[in-house]
Parts: C-alpha cells; sequence; structure tokens
C-alpha cells in the first residue's frame, strides 16, 4: 500500500505499518510536518498513526530505521476501497471490446474515447494482486499505483473509475481507488473466518466447509484423482447448452476463488487498516444460484465485520443491485432477483447506499457496457452524505409500505423526489418521462400465484397495482427477474425504482 504515487485519506489519522527487526526503532517523518517514532515488536511488526494533510501534494514520506525508505508523490484527497467480482473487476481495457448485440455499441465507442482521452494525474488506482490464502491472512503484496493517463487508465476498474470521475470533477480533489475484487467470486470468500466464527449460522457453515475442504484435498491429491461430477455435468451442458449452466471443473481448495475466507485472507487482510474514505461494492452475480435465500445474511455481515476490523467506524458503505442479464436457468433468474431484493433489504444499516442499475443492463452480457451509469448512481451517494454536494436525487424509489385497499394494493415508496414517472433510458443519456404504463408489477392472492398486475401513480410517492382476476391482493413484487427489460419505474430525477418484493416467505 505504501509506495510512490500513493493516495492518503485527507486530514485523518492514517495508520502506516511494516516489518523491521524485533525491537528495530523505527521513525517516521513527512514533508507535510507529521512526524512519528515507534519500535518494532517481538514479532517483527509496528504501526504507527500519523495526522494527514488536507488535500493536495506531492507530498514525500521517509521511513527510517536499519534501512531507509523514501515514498515520493503522495497525494492527499479522497480515497475509496472498490470490491467485488467481474463488474468492478473488469478494468476499462475489457470494456473496450465489441458489443455482443449491436444496439450499445454506442457505449464501446464511448469509453474506447474515454480511454483515449483521459488525462488525469490526481486520479489513481492500485490493484491488489487476485490471490487466495485458505488458513493464514497476508499482510503484504506487490503492486503500484496507476494514474488515469495514457497508457494506464485502461487498467483501473471501469465502475471504480467512473464513480471517481464524479468525485473529481465535483469535490476538485485527489481520488484514490483501492481495487480488490476478483471475477466470478461469491459472498463468502470476502468475510474472515473470524466473522464465521462469531455467529452462529456462519459458524456452522463455515465448519461444515472445513470438513468438505479437507476431504476434497486428500482426495484431489491422490494420483489417480478424476473429477467425475464435472464430466457427468459437461456432457448434460453439451447435450442442452440452452438451459444448462456451463459447469467447471473443480479447482483444488488452495487455490479455488471460492472457499469460505480465502479471499479474505488473500487480499483484503493486506489492506486493512489503510485509512479510506469508504467503500463501493458490486457482487451478486455468483450468489443467485449459491446460497441465495441467505445472501441477506452473509452480505450484512461483510459490511459489520469490515467496519469492525478496519476501526474507522460506520464508514459509508455503497453497492449496486445488480444489473439486467438473461440467465439460462429459472434458479439463476429468480434468486437474481432475491439477491437483489437483499441488497436493498440490506440499507437498514447505518451509513449505507444502493444504485439500481437493471435499466443498463445487457439481456447477452454479463458486464454491460454502461459503466458511466453505474459510478455515476454510486457516487450521488457519496456526493450527497459524505461531501454534502448538492445533488436533485441520490436514490431512486424504495419501497416503503403496501397496503391493500379493497382489490388493489397501493404501495409507497422513498425517495420519489420530485414525483413518480415511467421513464425510458436509452444507452447512458438522461432518462425521459414516457406517457406509457408502468411495467413489471406482479400481484398475488391468497392463493400464492403471482399475476401480471396494472400499475397507476396516484399520488407523488404512491401508486396502485391490482388485476381483476385478483379480488383480495395479499402481495407485489417489481422487477422480479433476472432480466426485467422494459420494467419503467422512476422518479422524475431519472432514477429508477430498487427492485423489491413484499412477499417475505419467498425470501
Amino acid at each position: 500500500m505504501f509506495a510512490d504515487h500513493m493516495v492518503i485519506q485527507r486530514s485523518t489519522q492514517m495508520p502506516v505499518w511494516g516489518w523491521a527487526d524485533p525491537m528495530e526503532k523505527i521513525s517516521i517523518e513527512t514533508s507535510w510536518g507529521a512526524k512519528a517514532e515507534t519500535v518494532a515488536g517481538i514479532d517483527s511488526t509496528w504501526m504507527v498513526k500519523i495526522k494527514t494533510p488536507k488535500a493536495g501534494g506531492p507530498f514525500q514520506m521517509i521511513i527510517s530505521g536499519k534501512d531507509t525508505i523514501v515514498i515520493n508523490d503522495i497525494l492527499s484527497g479522497e480515497v475509496w476501497l472498490c470490491a467485488g467480482q467481474s463488474n468492478m473487476d473488469f478494468a476499462l481495457s475489457k470494456m473496450i471490446n465489441d458489443a455482443r448485440e449491436s444496439k450499445y455499441q454506442p457505449l464501446v465507442e464511448y469509453i474506447r474515447e474515454e480511454v483515449a482521452q483521459a488525462n488525469d494525474s490526481l486520479l489513481r488506482h492500485i490493484e491488489i494482486p487476485q490471490t487466495t490464502s485458505l488458513y493464514t491472512t497476508k499482510k503484504n503484496f506487490k503492486a503500484i499505483w496507476r494514474s488515469a493517463t495514457k497508457g494506464e487508465v485502461d487498467k483501473i476498474t471501469a465502475t471504480g473509475y467512473f464513480f471517481a470521475k464524479e468525485l473529481r470533477q465535483k469535490l476538485n480533489v485527489p481520488v484514490g481507488l483501492v481495487e480488490c475484487s476478483w471475477g466470478g467470486t461469491r459472498i463468502q470468500p470476502w468475510i474472515s473466518a473470524q466473522t464465521y466464527k462469531s455467529d452462529k449460522e456462519l459458524q456452522a457453515f463455515f465448519e461444515k466447509e472445513q470438513v468438505r475442504i479437507k476431504s476434497l484435498i486428500e482426495e484431489m491429491d491422490k494420483e489417480d484423482y478424476v473429477d467425475t461430477a464435472y464430466q457427468r455435468k459437461l456432457k448434460e451442458y453439451e447435450a442442452d447448452k440452452e438451459n444448462v449452466r456451463r459447469p467447471w471443473p473443480n479447482e483444488h481448495p488452495l487455490k479455488s476463488k471460492q472457499m469460505p475466507a480465502t479471499l479474505y485472507n488473500g487480499m483484503l487482510s493486506a489492506v486493512i487498516p489503510y485509512a479510506i474514505k469508504g467503500a463501493i461494492w458490486y457482487q451478486g452475480e455468483s450468489n443467485s444460484h449459491y446460497l441465495e435465500h441467505e445472501y441477506e445474511k452473509y452480505f450484512r455481515a461483510l459490511i459489520t465485520s469490515w467496519r469492525a476490523e478496519w476501526g474507522q467506524g460506520d464508514f459509508p458503505f455503497y453497492w449496486a443491485q445488480l444489473a439486467a442479464y438473461h440467465v439460462p436457468d429459472d434458479r439463476s433468474d429468480m434468486g437474481w432477483a432475491m439477491v437483489n431484493d437483499y441488497l436493498r433489504r440490506s440499507l437498514v444499516l447505518p451509513n449505507t447506499g444502493m444504485a439500481v442499475l437493471y435499466d443498463i443492463g445487457e439481456a447477452k452480457d454479463v458486464h454491460p457496457h454502461n459503466k458511466m451509469d453505474a459510478g455515476k448512481r454510486l457516487a450521488l451517494w457519496a456526493l450527497k452524505n459524505d461531501y454534502n454536494i448538492r445533488v436533485n436525487a441520490f436514490s431512486g424509489p424504495l419501497y416503503k409500505s403496501a397496503k391493500t385497499v379493497g382489490n388493489k394494493i397501493v404501495v409507497t415508496f422513498d425517495h420519489a423526489c420530485s414525483g413518480l414517472m415511467a421513464g425510458s433510458k436509452e444507452l447512458n443519456k438522461d432518462t425521459k418521462a414516457v406517457n406509457v404504463p408502468l411495467t413489471w408489477f406482479e400481484i398475488a392472492g391468497k392463493d400464492g400465484i403471482w399475476k401480471p398486475a396494472q400499475a397507476r401513480i396516484m399520488a407523488k410517492n404512491k401508486i396502485e397495482v391490482y388485476n381483476t382476476s385478483i379480488e383480495n391482493p395479499v402481495k407485489v413484487r417489481y422487477a422480479w427477474s433476472s432480466n426485467p427489460e422494459g420494467a419503467n419505474l422512476y422518479n422524475k430525477e431519472g432514477l429508477p425504482a430498487a427492485v423489491f418484493t413484499t412477499d417475505i416467505s419467498a425470501l
């Protein structure tokens, strides 16, 4: 973390740590005037806290002991952690390949132009190497800080880049992104072993996995090992590619990115407790078909444990509801919606926020190119809540309550702002109001059978939902699919309503 071109969190007490001989005296001097001294412990580790300056730079830090390390070109500004799976992991370089559907090609051209023209040396990024560690926590890594300039910008997380670009434009201070992400990963690897052991249900899962992992290691280490389960699933996939998810061979647990705590150990532990302003998170696709019913529990555990481990209090934590994508199986279709609703329900945690993205997805690409709006919508939460910047709206409509009135259900929303509307979103252009019916609402009666419903805006923050064949509706849901193409409820500020269901039993 501590290297040339680093960005440090401004106006705070920043932990600085390292390694030295036991009882070696360490002194730190900075060009902004802060100093500190300490002595390495018997385990060779040391840590101090340094007061950081207001936004600016470049600065220098000198760490002296038996050796001397000089860190140059340090900027003081805003530091954000960027974590999750591929939609956070994908760098700008991966977003400039041709779109799978020609109608999204203009987004590709936009990003190509962005990469070609980017020249912002005050927007910087460091990516933690993708590393697994099943049993031990790693505390160091090799990586470099890059800036958003020609030859380097294309290596920056696309979602993080457009988030940071909004902050740069509005705040005019340096912004540093610390990326800790890996495509295709579930949430379970990002949670520490200590967190699993602190909760009875999580501990039961963790211990069961440890038994399975030990057995799997013993099996896979045999000379005559054959992955028979993969061979069987591969035949099923080859016979029906339209309806069967592509299988992957078993990875050795010591190399697998899916084992509980393995990415926390291998990646995140090397970042903590680097001083940050907050975190943005884009993950959940891989949990649409893995413990999807329990996603909320794991997600809340992740947020609360990261905050505790960082020791910075309830730092801002913002995330994305998953963008629309046509999954190949029914379980993932419902699981996708389920994860989205669990993400919404997690907003009860303090100092959190959520960007809704189903309207900027691509049915044939799980990595939609419109990272511009993804980053901007995440940034709106930070600008409003953390920097007191005035924005027209920072959230789309969020489900608040529902009440059955006759044969209709009246739904009330928070964040309706100046009112609700049916909207149309084209590529990365602003949302426009359209005079069409609301879509993707469903209701169900006491029999629990979901049916498409009509919906009408009846007040600034209310809609009524009904189906004339259901006399006594009891529950309602919206955009309940992995690909709710055409879902069109927005506030008049142009932000989409979040996916939701009132049916607790389905979750």
